[in-house]
């Protein structure tokens, strides 16, 4: 092999390495600001989603389950870190580690913080141009939930505050 097809298929991997990074990214983004069709394109069509002991499906069917969930919350974040990716070709399989703050109403006075650390292994592929998910499985680590005053939890709403939906500021940036 000639250093210029060793260069050549270094930089492919690399280039599937990165767009498979921002897949896991965009994954977070959609989540946290309630755009379902960004989360759908995290999956290809048919692509499954283990979460257990709480869901098993498929990615689309993990959306529209996950979605109900978010919506009933107060607020939730969700962030990726340490992301392995191994690519081969046209597939690659990735472990990342996430972190999950989901917050949500425990009464009129009280809300309860529940935060996953946990990691997505998935398995991928490139089709038409695109990198997805065809399975993931998400291993949960540690799990903690915090009982907090309302009022110590709240975030006053204004003018170009955090949104869940298409107000948020970063619509204005990323689109």
């Amino acid at each position: 092999m000639t250093d210029d097809a060793v260069s050549g298929n270094a930089l492919s991997v690399l280039l599937a390495k990165q767009a498979i990074t921002e897949v896991l990214y965009r994954y977070c983004r959609a989540l946290d600001r309630m755009d379902r069709d960004a989360a759908l394109a995290v999956w290809h069509t048919g692509g499954t989603a283990d979460y257990r002991p709480f869901f098993q499906g498929t990615g689309a069917e993990f959306v529209d389950w996950v979605w109900v969930q978010h919506e009933g919350m107060t607020g939730h974040s969700h962030q990726i870190t340490n992301a392995l990716v191994e690519v081969d070709g046209d597939t690659a399989v990735s472990e990342s580690y996430v972190t999950v703050t989901l917050q949500s109403a425990a009464g009129p006075d009280r809300t309860a913080e529940t935060v996953v650390r946990g990691r997505y292994l998935d398995r991928w592929s490139l089709r038409d141009g695109r990198w997805a998910i065809d399975e993931r499985r998400h291993v949960p680590d540690l799990q903690s939930v915090t009982l907090h005053d309302a009022a110590m939890t709240a975030i006053e709403k204004h003018d170009g505050g955090s949104s869940r939906d298409g107000a948020d500021p970063s619509r204005q940036f990323l689109g």
